[in-house]
């Protein structure tokens, strides 16, 4: 997904307000990300006060952390770059059962997991990040999209 279809999805309409993408999009760019990066968010337990962000850029994969509003300052952003070769990634789980599919995988300590529909989204953003670790081509990680939820038998089907 793009940065800008996470903002339009944030469980909370403060975590991804234009005041808070105005401090985000400066980071990113510096860091090589282009304008509407492929990005992973982890919301986490209060994504009104902050967030993770996973992004892509050329030469890595940017780490971002936000925090929606910092007493007296606003909303801040602090990001490192993580080249390609440094990226941690663990290994790719996928289970399917009983109508489900199920999905977990750790990048850079944190752990994305998705059901049906979104294993998708995580499986294209992990496929982009491993193609980019082994210098390949980076794929379009929405390409994945609406793979998965179509080939899973109903349960007891």
């Amino acid at each position: 997904m793009r940065l800008s279809e996470w903002a339009a999805a944030a469980p909370n309409r403060d975590a991804a307000s234009q005041r808070v993408l105005d401090v985000v999009r400066p980071v990113l760019a510096a860091l090589g990300a282009e304008e509407d990066p492929h990005a992973w968010v982890l919301w986490g337990e209060d994504p009104a006060v902050r967030y993770l962000l996973l992004a892509l850029s050329p030469v890595g994969l940017v780490v971002c952390h936000v925090r929606v509003s910092v007493p007296g300052e606003g909303p801040r952003a602090s990001a490192k770059l993580v080249r390609w070769g440094r990226v941690q990634v663990g290994e790719l789980d996928v289970e399917a059962g009983g109508g489900h599919v199920l999905v977990g995988v750790q990048v850079e300590q944190q752990v994305l997991r998705a059901m049906d529909a979104e294993v998708d989204r995580v499986s294209g953003f992990v496929m982009a990040v491993l193609a980019a670790i082994d210098g390949r081509p980076v794929p379009d990680p929405d390409a994945l999209v609406g793979r998965v939820a179509g080939a899973v038998p109903p349960a007891g089907g």
